[in-house]
């Protein structure tokens, strides 16, 4: 890292240490928004870390945004704390990249201050990650579009003033390809149009997932990012460092818990000997640091193409696929060492593990992941 990262990792430190274990702990057990943690990332300019100087932000890369993403987990937010401020980083970037000069000037300065607060819907119930059989539509009206249907697993809607959405406007059989057809809009999140049901889950309660119904939603045509039918095209733009931000994070947190379950094995005495003299304790504890620090270099050198604006599809996913797994193992590891007491929320590993299991999943499984290296890199026959 070079001084001004370290600079940044240290800056975001000193915010972080504002919002202690028994903060994030609160918002596990009553599911409210980490808002006054959110009020002061946005206050140190982390929001904008990578986007524009001329829209408020910092004008740096991917690299810097994993930075922060990961010292952000690393705290002890983990992914209550990631995941509050984790769409803000790279979520609006097919509106900096494919919007208008008004569309960008509108909203990116609003966004990076977080005045404007946005969720953003593409899963749906019938199609995970086959996006190519989206059927939310968005049907042509004299004014602009109409949107009718459902999108599942949408973060942040509760509290959204603002919502990035991708809905087919040409019908799947009539495309020239199955993913041409689809277009994505940034527009309200008007209320009395969707209607946003929280998920209960596993884990990370303080950032709620929502199930929306859309029911003649009304965008504007001046809504519509870029030119109709080629959203998914622009969602792709997203994926590599995205993939990026959950392995990183991951990392951050896992750390976390190897920090936990280190002082624990130091302290914890048990037959006259602290249980960290144990190479059954040892041992687990160092084989999940190498591994964590090997998906962190893979994480940073995916990154660092990125920045170069070389292609990183291969390390970005087996970053991903590496850092999600490696997180979770030492989340695993260090609810383990703590013994019975790994179970007891007073720890605070208990959390991890279950927001660990998280990254796991999404955006992406592993499976899928596998797939891609496998016919991308290594050149085998695609398998479904």
């Amino acid at each position: 890292m070079t001084e001004d990262q370290l600079a940044i990792k240290d800056a975001v430190e000193k915010t972080c240490s504002q919002f202690g274990e028994d903060y994030w702990a609160k918002t596990d057990e009553t599911g409210d928004w980490p808002e006054e943690f959110c009020n002061a990332m946005a206050e140190g300019g982390w929001l904008g870390v990578a986007f524009p100087e001329e829209y408020g932000g910092a004008g740096l890369g991917l690299t810097e945004a994993a930075l922060v993403m990961q010292t952000v987990t690393r705290s002890g937010a983990g992914y209550s704390g990631a995941s509050a401020i984790h769409l803000n980083i790279f979520g609006p970037k097919p509106l900096e990249k494919f919007g208008t000069p008004e569309q960008k000037q509108e909203n990116l300065p609003r966004i990076i201050s977080g005045e404007e607060k946005m969720c953003f819907a593409v899963t749906e119930p019938n199609s995970g990650l086959d996006t190519s059989s989206l059927e939310t539509k968005a049907e042509r009206t004299n004014t602009g579009y109409t949107i009718n249907g459902r999108k599942i697993w949408t973060t942040g809607a509760q509290r959204a003033d603002k919502i990035l959405i991708i809905a087919r406007t040409t019908p799947k059989d009539q495309a020239s390809k199955p993913y041409l057809g689809l277009s994505l809009f940034y527009t309200d999140f008007d209320r009395g149009k969707i209607d946003a049901k929280p998920i209960p889950k596993m884990g990370r309660k303080a950032v709620e997932c929502n199930m929306l119904y859309l029911d003649g939603l009304e965008v504007p045509k001046e809504h519509l990012i870029g030119e109709e039918g080629q959203g998914f095209k622009y969602l792709l733009q997203g994926l590599n460092p995205e993939r990026v931000l959950f392995a990183v994070e991951s990392v951050g947190l896992g750390f976390a818990a190897l920090e936990r379950a280190t002082t624990y094995a130091k302290e914890r005495v048990v037959f006259g000997r602290p249980i960290g003299q144990n190479q059954g304790i040892q041992h687990p504890l160092a084989q999940r640091w190498a591994e964590l620090k090997a998906a962190e270099l893979l994480a940073y050198k995916a990154a660092g193409l990125y920045d170069q604006g070389v292609d990183c599809g291969a390390e970005a996913n087996a970053a991903k696929l590496l850092g999600t797994e490696a997180g979770f193992k030492a989340c695993e590891t260090a609810v383990l060492s703590h013994g019975g007491m790994g179970y007891a929320k007073e720890y605070h590993v208990e959390r991890y593990m279950r927001e660990a299991m998280l990254a796991r999943i999404a955006p992406v499984s592993r499976e899928m992941i596998l797939n891609f290296i496998a016919e991308r890199v290594l050149g085998l026959p695609k398998s479904y």
